[in-house]
């Protein structure tokens, strides 16, 4: 049995896989309490493995899955894993590396909150990923060095307040063309007001 906050059918929004049909799974509960974040983490409904890929199915057009939270490490299991993989979809965790993710991942998001007021609790122990995609908020980025990633992305924080968030868009901007070994990441549902 898994909590769950919301299984759902949209385009990725952010990173690598951004303008991909994606299904959703965003399993309740986080290890952290970052100021920053924008998500309802705690609520959910249980679910068992067949009601989850029940609910998957129902998008068969979408060719990946992508496996989100709060912190989905605290309940993926192989057992998911493997039985999302009949699905015939390609899956993909975004995690914010304090935990070891299982076997069967075909992409891997590492998005560490180390050094913000309440993502600091845990160290990220995860240290290789397909995709690094780091919230910037004006931290040095020397301390992502030790990290293998295929992509690195640098994401604004996002802010309701509106002269805030258009300060950390220049922030990043500037910090990318300051360390080109990095990419831009937008939240780009978000800017197209999709879920």
């Amino acid at each position: 049995m898994y909590k769950v906050n919301e299984i759902f059918h949209s385009l990725q929004g952010e990173g690598y896989n951004t303008g991909t049909a994606s299904v959703f799974i965003r399993l309740s509960g986080c290890n952290l309490r970052c100021t920053f974040c924008d998500t309802r983490h705690n609520h959910g409904t249980i679910m068992s493995l067949p009601q989850i890929v029940d609910e998957v199915m129902k998008y068969p057009q979408a060719p990946l899955i992508v496996i989100t939270g709060g912190e989905p490490t605290l309940q993926v299991d192989e057992a998911l894993i493997q039985a999302l993989h009949l699905t015939r979809k390609r899956i993909a965790i975004e995690t914010n590396g304090t935990r070891p993710v299982p076997a069967g991942i075909d992409w891997l998001t590492l998005s560490p909150k180390q050094g913000f007021e309440g993502g600091d609790s845990q160290p990220c122990i995860l240290t290789q990923c397909d995709e690094l995609k780091v919230v910037y908020l004006g931290q040095d980025l020397a301390q992502y060095n030790h990290i293998t990633a295929t992509h690195r992305y640098l994401q604004p924080c996002y802010s309701d307040d509106d002269q805030a968030r258009q300060q950390s868009i220049k922030d990043t901007v500037k910090a990318v063309l300051t360390h080109p070994e990095w990419r831009l990441s937008l939240q780009t549902h978000r800017i197209l007001n999709i879920p």
